[in-house]
This record gives structure tokens, sequence and C-alpha cells, in this order.
């Protein structure tokens, strides 16, 4: 079940999720960031992932929502968007829009280089000028291998690009825990400014040794599946949010997932997707108030473990 399936079953998650979006939280607190280390720039903690609802947009009926989705992404000082060369129609619609919009300066734009290991340099650039051209920009924020599909060739392509500065920042991704263990061995050989790893509240492996050695690494840590594809929001169908969720200014299922997630220290930013500005509303509010400290972080675990 997803975001989308949750609120349509019409379940009340405690008071606060009867009120409308714009209520859920004060909107003129500060937004938190954070410092990518490599640099000391500051980002804020949420941003906007991609995935799956921008990569088959079909029609400009389709687009309507997602341009709402980032006007009000800009509207509340959000800057990271992050996308994929392997996510279909989603660099080019975000290009698209944000040109329309005029909001590029503002932004954060982030995208992966996907392919099959050993394709070798020429591909691999080929689908990096790709995805420049579908962005519509001279200049992407970070571009990261994803997946460790062909790394140390790409590597040193992105590499370049960063020295000739049109990259600003170079990462790795992967989204699976058989992979944890070649992704801890780059992260140790390579120098780098981001990696990208899924984490969630349900989801933990990636807090015991990933996020750790990317904080001792000094490297930023962008945080994908932050709800756990969907589970977390199944887990806590027909639960209402506990009451000392209000201990750290948290106002809806999703803000509690979220809050977990960048209160880790070593956490730089999460991209949960999203489609509807209403989304973007809630989710801003994760970036707001008072995140959990340790020990409240350690009753959250309890707590989703024993929904």
């Amino acid at each position: 079940m997803n975001r989308r399936e949750f609120i349509k079953t019409g379940i009340v998650a405690g008071a606060a999720m009867a009120l409308p979006f714009q209520d859920l939280f004060a909107q003129g607190a500060p937004l938190v960031q954070k410092k990518i280390p490599s640099s000391g720039e500051l980002i804020p903690i949420i941003g906007l992932g991609t995935a799956r609802r921008y990569e088959e947009v079909k029609t400009d009926v389709d687009k309507v929502p997602l341009r709402e989705t980032l006007a009000k992404f800009k509207e509340l000082g959000l800057k990271v968007i992050d996308s994929s060369s392997s996510y279909g129609t989603a660099e080019a619609v975000v290009g698209e829009l944000v040109e329309g919009l005029k909001i590029r300066d503002s932004l954060f734009l982030a995208t992966k280089v996907s392919l099959r290991k050993g394709v070798g340099r020429d591909a691999g650039l080929a689908i990096i000028e790709q995805s420049f051209k579908r962005y519509r920009t001279n200049k992407i924020d970070l571009i990261a291998v994803h997946n460790l599909l062909d790394t140390q060739t790409q590597l040193a392509t992105l590499r370049e690009m960063k020295q000739a500065g049109r990259i600003r920042y170079v990462g790795i991704t992967t989204s699976f825990d058989n992979q944890y263990g070649e992704f801890e061995q780059t992260m140790k050989k390579e120098t780098l400014d981001f990696i990208q790893v899924d984490y969630a509240l349900d989801n933990r492996d990636a807090g015991e040794r990933i996020i750790p050695l990317a904080g001792d690494r000094g490297m930023a840590v962008m945080i994908n599946l932050p709800f756990g594809r969907g589970r977390l929001f199944k887990a806590v169908q027909g639960k209402k949010l506990p009451e000392w969720a209000a201990e750290f200014d948290c106002a809806s299922w999703a803000q509690f997932f979220l809050k977990y997630i960048v209160s880790n220290p070593a956490v730089t930013c999460a991209v949960p997707g999203m489609a509807q500005a209403e989304y973007v509303v809630d989710n801003a509010g994760a970036a707001r108030g008072r995140l959990p400290d340790a020990a409240m972080r350690k009753r959250m675990e309890q707590f989703i473990d024993n929904v």
C-alpha cells in the first residue's frame, strides 16, 4: 500500500491527519538543512524522488499534477530532485517542467548513470550527455553510478566532468541489500561526495554499517525508498499517530517515517516520491521543527517493530 492508497482508505491517523495539509504544521517555520561534507553546502533534508510517478508520463494532462508538485516544491523552499537515466520519462519531464516554471537556479538536480556492466566509457558518456539534454541544463549538481553498474569506468568519466565544471558532485547508489558488501568496499576505496542507499524505519540494515561509514568517510547520504516500498503505510493502517509524536513536531505518518530517517546524524537528505502538491506540503513538515533524538528514535523503532 502506497500513500495514495493509504489516504484513499479515509483512515484517520490521529486528529492531525483530519486537518487540511496546509494546517499540519506552521509553514513559516524554517526548513532544517544539513551540510554536504565535501563542500559545506547546505541542502534541505527533504527532497523529491521521481521513480514510478514520473516514469510513464505520456500526455500534457499527466503533467498537470507534476507541474503543481514542482511549483509547490519550489514555493516551500525545497531543492533536491533526484532521478535516473533509467527512469523512463522522468528526466525529460522534470527538465521540461523546471524550464517552464523557470526554477532551475533554485534547485539541486541529481541523477544517475545506469547501464549494464562492462559496456564501456563511450556508452556511459552517451547516457550522461542524454541526461544533460533531458534536464535542459548545462550543469547537473550530482550524478551517481546507479546500483554499482560499471562503477570504475563511469566514476572516471564523472570525475572528468566534475573537473571540467559540468558536474558538482559524484557518487554511487544502491537499493539492494545484496550489494551492501561491494558497496561498502567501494566506499572505502573511492573518494565520493555522495552515496545513496535504501533506508526506512522498517528497513534499517543500511544504518548498521553503510551510513556510519559514510559519516566516517565524509560522504553525504541521500536516502531512497524512505517509506519502505509502501510497507510502512500498510503497517499503520487503521492506527492513530502516537501522542508522543508531538514531542518532535510530527503531524502525520509520512512525517513520522521521514523524521526518523533524517534524524540520523549521518543522513543528509531523503528523497520520497512526490507527485501531488499535497504530498509536498506534508513531507516538507518533516523538514521543520524538532527531530527525534537517539532515545526517541529507539522508541520509534520499537513502535514499528510491534505493529
